[in-house]
């Protein structure tokens, strides 16, 4: 058996997990980066990031990876995930037609429309890149600040009731969503600066004892 570690970064091969590991480091949690689900079903808090393509990741959480992540959320081990790690969550994207995400929370990812505009006229960029404001965050966790974005895709849970915050580029769209033991957001905390770094020391401090 994988002695238990604090918290498991979970390396799905998509982008600088290093980043987020420093990133909880600074708020006191030491985090290990693996992609060995034995270490992932040992992991006391289980952190998914990443930057990449719905359809690399549904291919690479495909076998007993997936199958772990999936077996360790149910069970109510903390799970944090925020961009790709929240998109996972759910069952299919627009961005890859087929491929199947954990399935955990029902919805889909859905693509911004071609043709956002700001309340002004002026055409709005896809990808959404840069520092959004978070509109009304309904949960002690989130503040109403600042954060950083970077994505072309946005969820739309099945149950509105699991979505904790929205914000806007364009239109409204999920920010992030919460239930009992998971949370997961579309923006980049470990990019977010003061902000981001205090977030995820709540996630740390409500997470503690947990395993």
């Amino acid at each position: 058996m994988t002695a238990a570690v604090e918290a498991c970064i979970v390396d799905a091969g998509l982008g600088n997990l290093r980043s987020v590991q420093k990133a909880l480091e600074r708020v006191g949690l030491e985090a290990t980066i693996s992609g060995d689900p034995a270490v992932v079903s040992e992991a006391n808090r289980i952190v998914f990031p990443g930057q990449g393509g719905f359809g690399d990741a549904a291919v690479a959480l495909g076998g007993e990876l997936g199958r772990v992540l999936r077996e360790r959320i149910g069970a109510g081990v903390p799970y944090l995930g925020f961009c790709l790690g929240l998109q996972m969550l759910f069952d299919a994207s627009e961005e890859a037609p087929g491929a199947r995400g954990l399935g955990v929370l029902g919805g889909r990812v859905s693509r911004f429309a071609a043709d956002l505009r700001d309340g002004e006229g002026r055409r709005l960029k896809v990808p959404h890149m840069g520092w959004n404001v978070l509109d009304a965050p309904r949960d002690p966790l989130l503040d109403r600040e600042h954060f950083y974005f970077a994505h072309s895709y946005h969820v739309e849970p099945g149950d509105p009731s699991i979505v904790i915050a929205t914000a806007t580029h364009g239109r409204p769209f999920v920010a992030a969503v919460r239930t009992e033991r998971l949370s997961a957001f579309q923006f980049h905390p470990e990019k977010s600066q003061r902000a981001g770094l205090a977030v995820l020391a709540r996630w740390v401090s409500e997470t503690a004892g947990a395993g």
